[in-house]
C-alpha cells in the first residue's frame, strides 16, 4: 500500500535538492556501472522498461535507461518518480489503468501505454532521497513483498554506487573511478548471467523467488564491496 503526502514537493525538498546537486550527477553522460543496474533490473522482474531517476526541482533526468530509448527527462510533474521519492518504502501500482497517483499528471504514462510501476528511493547516507530506481511494464501485473525486498535492495546497491562516484570524484580520483566501475560491471555481468540461468530454468522470479537465493547472495556480496571501498574515504585525511 503507497502512503504518499498531500503535495508533490516535500518540505524539506531545498535540503534534498542540495544533497542532490553535491553528487554533480545531473545530465551527465551516461556510465556503464548504472547502465548495467537497470538493465539487471529489467531482466529481474521480466519488464521491459527500468530507469535510474534524478528528481530534479523542475525535471527527472534519467542518469540510465532501458526500454525507452531517447528519453532522458521529463517535468516532475509528470512522472511517477517523483512521488517514490516521498515514501521510503516502494511505491507500486499494478494496474495504472485502474489505479492512479493523484500527485501525477496521468497522460504522459497513458499515452505512453505504461501499465505498472514500481519505484523503489535511492536514499543517500545523509537521508536524502534523490531519485529513484524503478521497473516499469505495458501490462498489469502483481508484485509480491520478496520482489519489493529486492528492487529496494537494488536501489540501495545504486545509491551506494552514486555516494562512491562522488568520493572518487571529490578527491580527483576519476582514473580510479573507472578502474572500481569495471570491478563492478563485472559483478553484475556475472549476476546478470546467474538471472539468465535462473529465469530459463524457474520461470520468472515472482514465480519461484525462494530458488533466487544464490542471486541475493551475490547482491550482499555486491553490497559489502562498494562499502569496502567507500570506508577508504572514511581514513584519517580523505575525508
Amino acid at each position: 500500500m503507497n502512503h504518499l503526502p498531500a503535495s508533490l514537493i516535500p518540505p524539506d525538498d531545498a535540503a534534498r535538492l542540495r544533497s542532490l546537486h553535491q553528487y554533480r550527477i545531473l545530465n551527465t553522460t551516461p556510465e556503464p556501472i548504472f547502465d548495467e543496474y537497470v538493465a539487471l533490473a529489467a531482466q529481474l522482474f521480466n519488464l521491459p522498461i527500468s530507469l535510474i531517476s534524478l528528481v530534479d526541482e523542475q525535471e527527472v533526468y534519467f542518469k540510465a535507461n532501458t526500454g525507452l530509448p531517447g528519453v532522458e527527462r521529463v517535468a516532475r510533474p509528470d512522472s511517477l518518480c517523483s512521488a517514490a521519492i516521498l515514501q521510503d518504502e516502494v511505491l507500486a501500482y499494478t494496474n495504472l489503468s485502474e489505479e492512479s497517483c493523484s500527485l501525477i499528471s496521468p497522460y504522459v504514462a497513458k499515452s505512453a501505454g505504461l501499465q505498472f510501476y514500481a519505484g523503489a528511493t535511492l536514499r543517500m547516507p545523509d537521508g536524502s532521497n534523490i531519485g529513484s530506481l524503478c521497473v516499469i511494464g505495458r501490462e498489469a501485473r502483481a508484485i509480491t513483498p520478496e520482489e519489493r525486498e529486492l528492487l529496494t535492495a537494488l536501489a540501495g546497491l545504486a545509491g551506494l554506487t552514486i555516494e562512491l562516484r562522488r568520493q572518487y570524484l571529490a578527491h580527483n580520483r576519476s582514473a580510479d573511478w573507472q578502474v572500481v566501475q569495471q570491478e563492478l560491471q563485472q559483478l553484475l555481468t556475472d549476476e546478470a548471467a546467474l538471472v539468465r540461468y535462473l529465469t530459463s530454468r524457474l520461470g520468472t522470479i515472482s514465480a519461484n523467488v525462494g530458488e533466487y537465493a544464490p542471486m541475493q547472495r551475490r547482491l550482499q556480496a555486491l553490497r559489502q564491496i562498494l562499502q569496502q571501498h567507500l570506508t577508504e574515504f572514511d581514513a584519517p585525511g580523505q575525508a
